[in-house]
């Protein structure tokens, strides 16, 4: 039974390293739940990856090393004895345990990959949101300044044109009153400008006359 021998040091070997790879396997899968870290970002995809293939390389010579005993211990001709069947039946019991549990594993760490992935695109979300509102404020800011100066431009343009307007009044207001000391310095104007006006008032009411006159004697030579 070398043969049973050499397949049974294989089993247990193979056995001993399942269990470690399957430890750590385990413990990624607690150590992305509880960090809930960016998985991309921090290589936890890549570790998960490697650790996975490992552990599957591993229960797949484990399978074959058990079928292989199970052979044996099926031989009519060399039947082994009955510490060697239950040696072999125990491998095989750790065997599906080991699958079984590599199964449920591989579970909790998708979950955990899905949640932290999740949580990673919620937070990217919420930052994009973020420098997008902020990026809307200060564009809104810059219109509401642009709004302010031009504004503070127009009110400067308006007290100038008030100011010109002060100025043009003050000037024309010096031009009156030099007038009027003008005229009231010389009183013969004032006479002058007084006949003038009386002679055209006289004009006036004279081409009234003739045009009345013209009117009558017109209607007067038609009937």
């Amino acid at each position: 039974m070398s043969n049973y021998d050499s397949l049974h040091r294989q089993c247990r070997t193979l056995e001993s390293l399942f269990d470690t790879k399957l430890t750590a396997y385990a413990r990624l899968a607690s150590s992305i739940t509880r960090n809930h870290d960016d998985v991309e970002a921090s290589g936890s995809t890549e570790r998960w990856r490697d650790l996975e293939a490992e552990v599957d390389e591993l229960l797949e010579k484990l399978q074959e090393i058990n079928d292989q005993l199970s052979a044996l211990a099926e031989d009519s001709e060399n039947p082994p004895s009955q510490s060697m069947l239950r040696a072999i039946q125990r491998h095989r019991e750790v065997y599906l345990d080991y699958a079984r549990e590599l199964r449920r594993t591989k579970g909790n760490v998708k979950t955990a990959l899905d949640q932290a992935n999740l949580l990673s695109g919620v937070r990217n979300d919420i930052d994009a949101y973020k420098s997008s509102a902020a990026d809307s404020l200060l564009a809104e800011r810059g219109h509401i300044d642009n709004s302010h100066r031009m504004t503070d431009d127009m009110l400067a343009q308006a007290y100038e044109t008030r100011a010109e307007f002060a100025r043009q009044r003050t000037t024309i207001s010096g031009i009156n009153a030099r007038m009027q000391g003008v005229l009231s310095s010389m009183p013969g104007i004032n006479n002058l400008l007084s006949m003038i006006k009386t002679r055209r008032r006289r004009d006036a009411v004279i081409i009234g006359c003739l045009i009345g006159v013209c009117m009558v004697l017109l209607f007067m030579y038609m009937f």
